[in-house]
């Protein structure tokens, strides 16, 4: 009889700053563009999250027809 445990990990807590980052990889692999709409974003985000995705967009003030670039602006850059 096995004694194993189920996975404890704690669900992503998608806070603005981790959204970007979520963005600015799939941009650096080349799977989506800066110029697609961020509601581009739910097809690599799992559903059952989305809504809090949507949430925390909203509250930074981002609509889901923005473009990826917009939420990817406030980057900064270390050689400019």
């Amino acid at each position: 009889m096995s004694t194993g445990t189920l996975s404890t990990s704690q669900p992503t807590r998608y806070t603005i700053e981790v959204i970007r980052e979520e963005a600015r990889q799939l941009v650096e692999k080349g799977i989506i563009s800066r110029k697609q709409p961020i509601y581009t974003l739910c097809q690599y985000i799992p559903a059952r999250e989305w809504v809090c995705v949507e949430c925390e967009l909203e509250q930074c003030d981002y609509l889901l027809r923005d473009r990826i670039g917009d939420l990817l602006s406030h980057q900064s850059w270390e050689n400019d």
